[in-house]
């Protein structure tokens, strides 16, 4: 019995002490590094990044454990911003619409960006660049013809219409782009932002006028899609197991990752469309430790690394994309030459241009 209390007794001192330095410590994490949780939304987009483990890892050295929920980029602004340290949308554009709410009146971080590209299949590449719609710049990449797409758009074409189409039974049907929704989702507002730009001649739609003249072209870019994702991940995902429409607009990033992963592409290109908007993945601060995590993305060494490996282009260090995917040129137009730049409507126009698009509003 004396044994038995002598060891009950041991126990007990040895957990005091244990909690003693627990206590000590006031909360630090492995190897003694305080960390301190913040809470964000994001683009659903960027949820493999936040829950990669090498991220949280590199997060954790440098004292921060980030909590993530997703959301769609443009429906942001109307959460209870209360709740967050941060807001991370796809863009610019519906970071404004957050940073005007935010009681944090700072600069907002912009660590990373991603242009738009189209992923096609060899043969939708092919009888693309056979009708003039497509140049091709090689077996795995080409860039999309905005104008000539759009003006097949507008004509009403259809697959079978296009030479060479009859030879490929899964060509078939209106020919339209897969989109996310741009009611809610970056993408698939951007897609609208581009396409009006063209449309308008290279001017951006800024007034009604601008609205009521591409709404008949942007419905036609909609319509024939049915219902649409929030998040590019499902569409890029089906076009690689080999389902789902013979185009769809993604991420290069998307690409990049999947590229740098050296997974089976299949017959897969990539069409860079000759005039697109930038995807500047924008932090929004709404506290100072949402400052600070905003600051540690964009400067960390590690964290831009890993940021490359998810197929990101950080800010300001192109040479660091370049050397990572420089294997994959075949697919990747690295210095995005010969890419028009966009500039995108407001928000209040693009919501509007939105609701037009899927056959709502409007006089």
């Amino acid at each position: 019995m004396r044994r038995i209390l002598g060891i009950a007794l041991a126990v007990l001192l040895i957990g005091g002490v244990v909690f003693a330095v627990l206590a000590g410590r006031g909360g630090q994490g492995i190897g003694g590094t305080a960390t301190k949780t913040v809470r964000g939304v994001i683009g659903s987009e960027k949820a493999e990044f936040f829950d990669d483990p090498d991220v949280v890892e590199a997060l954790a050295s440098k004292g921060w454990t980030v909590e993530t929920e997703t959301s769609g980029s443009w429906a942001m602004d109307q959460l209870p911003l209360k709740d967050y340290d941060f807001a991370f949308p796809g863009s610019r554009a519906p970071a404004d619409a957050v940073r005007a709410k935010s009681p944090l009146k700072v600069t907002a971080a912009r660590p990373f960006y991603s242009p738009l590209v189209i992923v096609a299949h060899g043969a939708a590449a092919g009888v693309l660049a056979d009708n003039g719609l497509v140049r091709k710049g090689g077996a795995k990449s080409g860039t999309l013809l905005m104008d000539p797409f759009l003006k097949a758009v507008a004509a009403d074409r259809t697959w079978q219409q296009l030479k060479g189409a009859g030879a490929h039974a899964e060509l078939s049907g209106s020919l339209y782009i897969s989109t996310t929704d741009p009611a809610s989702s970056n993408s698939g507002a951007l897609y609208l932002a581009m396409t009006s730009f063209v449309a308008e001649q290279q001017k951006v739609v800024a007034d009604r006028a601008g609205i009521d003249r591409t709404a008949p072209l942007l419905r036609k870019l909609i319509a024939p899609q049915g219902a649409q994702q929030t998040s590019t991940d499902a569409p890029f995902r089906d076009f690689v197991s080999g389902v789902g429409n013979p185009l769809v607009l993604v991420y290069e990033s998307q690409v990049a990752a999947l590229l740098q992963q050296k997974q089976d592409t299949g017959d897969l290109v990539v069409l860079y469309p000759d005039t697109t908007v930038p995807s500047d993945h924008t932090l929004v601060p709404l506290t100072e430790d949402g400052k600070a995590l905003g600051e540690l993305l964009s400067t960390d060494k590690r964290l831009r690394e890993l940021a490359v490996r998810h197929g990101y282009r950080p800010q300001g260090a192109l040479s660091e994309f370049t050397a990572a995917t420089a294997p994959h040129t075949a697919y990747l137009n690295q210095k995005l030459t010969g890419i028009r730049q966009a500039p995108v409507p407001t928000v209040e126009v693009l919501h509007e241009m939105a609701a037009r698009a899927k056959g709502q509003g409007g006089r």
